[in-house]
């Protein structure tokens, strides 16, 4: 069968678009990454996970893609949703609530930026090409700021550098903000103290370079020392990995306005050509109902709730919350639940089971026919046909389970020939939606290293088959009953004994 077109919802347009790369089979995408000040929360992840979707989505269609996704480990302020942001500096922010955890704020950047990569990779997240940090591209950033003032952009003054948004009448075409309402944004944000510059030209005119003294990170650049605009660092860094002209540009909808608005009036104005073919934004995350926020303690951080019981954390399986984050369309709002976080672990529970029944059907090669590959080949057109169609991960999703209960309902009667064939789905739906297995596949020394019960688990288990062994039943029930009371599920089959951790939500 022909494969359909690749369509996203495209935020510049309007409507859903067709997704026409400039290199025809090579998507060059640029996705934003987050600012390092500390451990990256489940919306964060939620939008990130798009990005990842993109990336498979277009792979599974044979595709090449060229994936750049940025940290920015630059302090910018707190208050930065307006266009010239305000506030306290966030990395300073966070260096002061730390203590003496981190020796300054270079420190501080380097250890949440290694805790998104552990994260991203805890997820299945695909790895970008690259990924880029803010600190590393200073003097890009700096090029890009002097020839936007030698076209007329850009202006200086006493306390920075400003992109001139009258300059620029197409300000405003990602967002919908008209002039008039960016005005009344702009001049709220004028009226702070932390921002006032009775030299800066317009409320809307965003900075490209601040001169602050007190400011933690500083670089010498032609108008002093200083540091870079939040706005400035994603379009020197998507141009300079993806070109001029780049075929899509995603992030969270927070970012719409001002960030995007931003990169798009800053690079189109340097090239003099569109930035970005397709603009995709994911929509915001709730939490049981309500918005997330640390004062309603219902903020969660993939550390938290991935990371083991043992050592404060939920012990949820990272693929389980994976499952979750992306069961609702990208473009809907979404609200998490600890009720769909136990179905999603139920059901990586469910495909752990059948990928297993599937190797070890494999390994025993019985005779017989393949009677499931014709049916597992429609349903993975399905979950591929739902994920061109604006990544309906819902309708994916949907089909995956379908064929992980046939297999389940199938048991241990595969041949060796549906064996083949379920196991190649298997792989094909896991290189689609990334839930069937972890990246890494020696699962054991995973395990070991990551979970702290292994080794106590794996004793105590070695114990109870000797106490059955020695037919001692009741010590090997008093074993089990440790275990469960550890929070291990035990399962016992003519194959031999394995475990896994009960999810404790």
């Amino acid at each position: 069968m022909s494969t359909p077109s690749f369509r996203l919802y495209n935020t510049l347009t309007g409507q859903p678009d067709v997704v026409e790369p400039a290199e025809p089979r090579h998507l060059r995408f640029y996705a934003c990454g987050p600012t390092v000040y500390s451990y990256a929360h489940i919306g964060n992840f939620r939008s990130f996970i798009t990005a990842d979707l993109i990336a498979r989505t277009a792979q599974a269609i044979g595709w090449d893609t060229t994936f750049v996704s940025n940290i920015t480990d630059v302090g910018h302020l707190t208050e930065d949703d307006v266009a010239d942001a305000t506030g306290e500096d966030k990395m300073a922010k966070a260096l002061r609530k730390e203590g003496q955890r981190f020796a300054n704020v270079w420190d501080l950047a380097r250890y949440f930026s290694d805790a998104l990569i552990d994260d991203w990779h805890a997820l299945n997240l695909v790895e970008p090409d690259v990924r880029p940090r803010a600190t590393e591209h200073m003097q890009q950033q700096i090029l890009a700021v002097q020839a936007l003032q030698e076209k007329g952009f850009a202006y200086e003054t006493k306390k920075g550098v400003y992109f001139s948004v009258e300059k620029f009448p197409e300000y405003g075409k990602l967002s919908g903000n008209t002039a008039e309402e960016a005005l009344v944004e702009g001049a709220a944000a004028q009226s702070r103290d932390t921002v006032q510059d009775p030299e800066k030209r317009h409320p809307r005119d965003f900075a490209l370079w601040k001169k602050d003294e007190k400011h933690l990170m500083q670089w010498h650049s032609p108008w002093g020392w200083g540091f870079p605009g939040w706005h400035i660092e994603c379009s020197v860094m998507a141009m300079e990995y993806i070109g001029e002209q780049i075929d899509l540009h995603a992030g969270g909808e927070d970012l719409i306005f001002p960030h995007h608005e931003c990169e798009i009036a800053q690079a189109e104005s340097i090239t003099g050509k569109p930035f970005a073919k397709l603009w995709v934004h994911t929509r915001f995350l709730q939490v049981e109902g309500e918005k997330m926020s640390k004062s309603k303690d219902n903020f969660l951080t993939v550390r938290d709730l991935i990371a083991p019981e043992a050592v404060g954390g939920r012990g949820i399986p990272p693929l389980a919350l994976r499952m979750t984050l992306l069961s609702g369309q990208y473009r809907k709002p979404f609200n998490f639940t600890f009720d769909k976080l136990r179905d999603s672990a139920r059901h990586i529970q469910r495909i752990e089971t059948v990928d297993q029944l599937v190797q070890q059907a494999l390994a025993e090669d019985a005779p017989g026919d393949d009677f499931v590959g014709e049916r597992l080949g429609e349903l993975y057109d399905r979950a591929l046909g739902a994920m061109l169609d604006d990544l309906n991960t819902p309708e994916a999703l949907a089909a995956t389970i379908e064929g992980v209960k046939m297999l389940q309902g199938i048991g241990s009667n595969l041949s060796g020939a549906a064996a083949t064939s379920a196991s190649e789905w298997l792989d094909k739906i896991n290189q689609l939606l990334g839930i069937i297995r972890p990246q890494t596949e020696d699962a054991d020394a995973s395990k070991d290293e990551t979970d702290p019960l292994a080794e106590k688990v794996e004793g105590l288990l070695e114990k109870r088959a000797q106490a059955r062994k020695n037919k001692d039943f009741e010590r090997a029930d008093a074993i089990r009953d440790e275990l469960d009371e550890m929070g291990i599920e035990v399962m016992d089959s003519p194959e031999g004994t394995t475990w896994r951790r009960k999810v404790s939500v």
